[in-house]
Formats: C-alpha cells, sequence, structure tokens
C-alpha cells in the first residue's frame, strides 16, 4: 500500500480544524492504518513540509491537506514538480470549494473514508494553472485564480478578525458578504486587457477578472459553470462596465451559476491567458493572495495526481484514446 502523509492546518476554521483532525486519527488507529502527520505553524509551512515529503519519498506516495482551500493551495504547490505525489484533501475549513468541486464529502470522516477507498486505485489525472508574476515569481492554482475585486475581497477576508468570529458561529461564508458590502462603494474599476491564446480582448470599467480549472470559488460560488478540470482548457469570467448596485444582483446569482446571463458578463476558455491592468490589480491564487497584476497564466494539462470522486471526462478520454489508437 502506498505512504499516506497528512498535513494538517490546526488553526483552520479558528481553531475547529485540531478537533477535526483529533476524530479523523482515532478512525486510522482503529482502522490499522499506517501514516504520518505534521502540523503547520505559519503561513507558508504547508508548501514547504509538502517539498519536503515529496522529495525524500522513494516511491509512489499520498500527500492530504486538512485544512482549508488555503492549506490545500499551499500543498499543491509543494508538490506539483513531483510526478509520483498524489494529493487528497479532507475539508477543515470555511470554504472547501476543492471539495465541491472534486466531491470530496463535507464531513471530514467521510471524507477519509473515501480517501482510503480511492488511494487502493489509480489516481485521477487534472489539470492545474501555472501564474507567472512580474519578478520572475511563480504560483500554480488547482481551483482558480482572480484579479482585481475579488482578490481584493479574498486578501481583506484572510486579514479581517470578522471571519474568525464567524467561524465560531459556523457562518464563515458570511465573511466574504460583509467584505464585499464594505468595499463595494469605495473600489475602483480598471481597465483590463486580456491576451488569450493570442487573441486581443480589451475591457473598460473591470471590476474582475477570474480563471477557473473548477466551477466553485468564494465558499460554494458557482463563478465558472462549466468548467471541467481535465479538458486542457481554463474557464475565464470578466465582470465589467457594471453599476455597484447590479455587481451586488450579480453576486448574489453567482451561488446559482446565473450570472452568465448578464451582458456584462463575458467568458471565454484558454490554455494561455495574459492579464494587464491600468492599474495595479490584486491577484489571487485558490483565495491565497499572490500578487499584484500583470501576470501570464497557462495550463498544465492532466500534471497533477489527484485522489477525487468526480468522474473522468469521457468526451476528452475518447479523444485521447483515439489519438493513441492512431499512432
Amino acid at each position: 500500500m502506498k505512504h499516506i502523509y497528512f498535513i494538517i492546518n490546526p488553526k483552520a476554521r479558528n481553531g475547529h480544524c485540531l478537533a477535526i483532525w483529533r476524530r479523523i486519527e482515532a478512525t486510522l488507529m482503529a482502522e490499522e492504518v499506517s501514516y504520518m502527520a505534521v502540523f503547520t505553524e505559519y503561513p507558508g509551512h504547508a508548501k514547504k513540509l509538502a517539498y519536503q515529503m515529496a522529495a525524500a519519498a522513494e516511491h509512489e506516495v499520498i500527500v492530504v491537506a486538512v485544512g482549508g482551500d488555503g492549506t490545500l493551495h499551499e500543498v499543491m504547490n509543494g508538490i506539483v514538480d513531483f510526478g509520483h505525489v498524489t494529493l487528497g484533501f479532507i475539508p477543515g475549513g470555511s470554504g472547501n470549494d476543492f471539495s465541491r468541486g472534486f466531491q470530496i464529502p463535507k464531513d471530514p470522516k467521510a471524507a477519509l473514508k473515501v480517501i482510503l477507498r480511492l488511494m487502493k486505485g489509480e489516481p485521477a489525472l487534472i489539470d492545474y494553472g501555472h501564474m507567472a508574476m512580474s519578478g520572475q515569481t511563480n504560483h500554480y492554482f488547482i481551483n482558480n485564480m482572480g484579479a482585481g475585486f475579488d482578490a481584493l475581497i479574498a486578501y481583506e477576508v484572510n486579514h479581517s478578525k470578522i471571519k474568525a468570529w464567524l467561524n465560531k458561529l459556523s457562518l464563515g461564508r458570511l465573511a466574504y458578504v460583509y467584505i464585499l458590502i464594505k468595499e463595494l462603494f469605495t473600489y475602483k474599476t480598471a481597465d483590463i486587457q486580456l491576451l488569450i491564446d493570442g487573441s486581443e480582448h480589451k475591457f473598460e470599467s473591470t471590476w474582475f477578472v477570474t480563471v477557473s480549472n473548477q466551477a466553485f470559488y468564494g465558499g460554494g460560488m458557482k463563478i465558472a459553470p462549466q468548467a471541467v478540470p481535465d479538458d486542457g482548457l481554463l474557464d475565464i469570467t470578466i465582470a465589467h462596465q457594471l453599476s455597484k448596485w447590479k455587481l451586488l444582483v450579480i453576486f448574489v446569482s453567482v451561488f446559482w451559476g446565473k450570472h452568465t446571463h448578464f451582458k456584462e458578463v463575458k467568458m471565454f476558455q484558454g490554455k494561455q491567458i495574459s492579464i494587464h491592468s491600468s492599474e495595479a490589480l490584486y491577484v489571487h491564487g485558490d483565495g491565497e493572495h499572490i500578487g499584484y497584476t500583470p501576470l501570464k497564466i497557462e495550463i498544465q494539462h492532466k500534471g497533477l495526481q489527484v485522489l477525487t470522486r468526480r468522474p473522468k471526462n469521457e468526451k476528452f478520454a475518447m479523444i485521447e484514446e483515439e489519438a493513441n489508437d492512431s499512432r
């Protein structure tokens, strides 16, 4: 059996993730599962730990992030260069968009049961995004990235005391709504220039641009309803030339994926995307602050092994199979 490692963020969900881990640990011991577990101590620690585990492993291993999407983001960034590592996730945060998009149970014990079952078979190969920032820094995302208003909200939420307070009431997702309304009336839009697979697109008074590998972000918002994480394409969403009140309506509609019906919301797909803006905009990757525009994004097709219950993209699998047969 493959070795399994757990990287736990004990501070996720205002410390509740530690109690979640104790439940998981008890199950692992009861079922006599051999494992190793480590705890993060500071921001960025999960990435460092994941890299060390991956580099030290001589055979195939599974690294499971226990925390929120931020913890998963760090772990994923630590293992992307190692083909013998499979990524797993047990939700212990407040957003948990990865678990929605990749069909991992919300209940941690149920998620563990799924992981222990899936690790006996072959992992799924999924896409992920590579971001090249100014200053030659590189980052990766597995769910989505964004530039503009949504990235500012993500930054403010992660640095706000209100999120910790709401997490105590199991209402952590309301922090996004609170910060959105707080920032809405002072935010200044920017002009955006997008280059998508060589085609140029310009948008005035742009609120945000998101690039998605799967449908969900922001704690359940269905920002890219058609996004498929193994189709070799990234889904791009742009909201521009909106009044502040209409933007509120659109943000509400995002939870059902209905924002795509507004004429001010544009949708594209592509493999290589460049984002330039009239002013430097906040940029997030999987909800974590990364830096500022400009930047380039490129898809890494089926470059990551993941434990997921999500069905394989049968249409794309058929195309690949036909291509292999013709060789």
